[in-house]
């Protein structure tokens, strides 16, 4: 049988799909609802957090991906309590164990890790749209093309919303506006900066070398198509991580839980818990989990502490405020140890 660790990976492989569709479907949902007029209106009059208020980006449109956190979590609590190894009671009786979802603690953590996530999500969305709007006004764009450049054009086959940036982070949302002026410069060093991008569409690089080789911008109908699909291919690409990182996140969140219900069941002391950090063991390792792998807490709620300073008390653990920089993408692992047998010894010879 596989280890813990190799069936948790494997759940969250499993996972992950249902957490990107989730946030796709949530982005979907947002721009659907979208009036174009009312966004076009308030940007006509430089109003940009009333534009922002007219993209109705709140909470409730990320619902989807509190269930499929919830999901993560208990499945993920109750692949560990299936390989939990057979837990004593100070006396050294069976103890019969089963993973509860819905008692306080865990409903408490499902409700931390889906408030976190929506926050987050639903902040970094809003603040890309406003950097974009502001980018637009910049570079000269009209209130119509602001808008459609936030909210994408309506496909006439789906008749949904493509491209946008409204799902995009900062970072994403700033990719695109820093691309839009190197292939309208006319320069081609900077329009060939594209070209160097992973996430373009490279059926469309023919018409940004004819350009460069012309040392003209690109064509405007060309540029539509581009940064749509620049845009399109960052949403999935960010969909993609979210889904990873969260998670992974409930996952070993949900580890961590089960593991304080197996104490609470035993009646035993968390100071009988040793718990040790393991990397992935890779190259794709960052470095400060490089450093912290094998560093070794007594306890439950005893933090690692990264050498950057964060401390977590599992891979993906916020609550002590490590930032994205320690979680996003993390693969590593805690090791958990019961040491109820040589505590059992030591009550035995008094």
């Amino acid at each position: 049988m596989a280890s813990l660790r190799q069936q948790l990976l494997d759940l969250v492989e499993k996972l992950v799909p249902d957490m990107e569709r989730a946030f796709l479907k949530a982005i979907g949902d947002v721009k659907s609802e979208i009036v174009l007029r009312e966004v076009v209106e308030r940007l006509e009059r430089r109003d940009i957090e009333g534009a922002i208020a007219a993209l109705h980006i709140d909470a409730s449109a990320f619902r989807p991906l509190t269930e499929a956190l919830r999901q993560a979590f208990n499945q993920g609590g109750a692949l560990v309590v299936e390989n939990i190894p057979r837990l004593a009671d100070p006396l050294g009786g069976r103890v019969v164990f089963r993973w509860d979802v819905g008692n306080q603690r865990a409903e408490a953590n499902i409700r931390a890790l889906s408030s976190d996530l929506i926050t987050n999500v639903t902040e970094g969305t809003k603040q890309a749209a406003r950097q974009a709007i502001v980018a637009g006004y910049a570079q000269g764009q009209g209130p119509r093309a602001i808008a459609l450049d936030l909210v994408g054009k309506t496909s006439p086959v789906t008749q949904q919303r493509e491209g946008g940036i409204i799902g995009l982070s900062e970072p994403q949302a700033d990719l695109i506006a820093r691309n839009r002026i190197n292939l309208l410069s006319g320069d081609p060093k900077l329009m060939a900066k594209y070209l160097d991008l992973k996430t373009r569409d490279k059926r469309l690089d023919g018409a940004v070398k004819r350009a460069m080789a012309a040392g003209k911008p690109v064509s405007a109908s060309d540029l539509d198509k581009i940064l749509m699909r620049l845009r399109d291919r960052n949403l999935k690409l960010r969909g993609e991580m979210i889904a990873r990182t969260e998670t992974t996140t409930s996952v070993m969140a949900a580890k961590h839980e089960a593991y304080q219900q197996g104490l609470d069941i035993a009646g035993r002391d968390a100071s009988l818990v040793t718990r040790k950090w393991r990397s992935a063991g890779d190259s794709r390792v960052r470095h400060t989990h490089m450093i912290l792998n094998a560093q070794e807490v007594t306890g439950m709620d005893t933090p690692f502490q990264s050498p950057s300073g964060a401390l977590m008390r599992f891979p993906g653990d916020t609550s002590m405020g490590a930032g994205a920089s320690e979680i996003i993408g993390c693969r590593c692992d805690v090791e958990y140890k019961f040491n109820f047998a040589e505590a059992y010894a030591r009550s035995r010879g008094r």
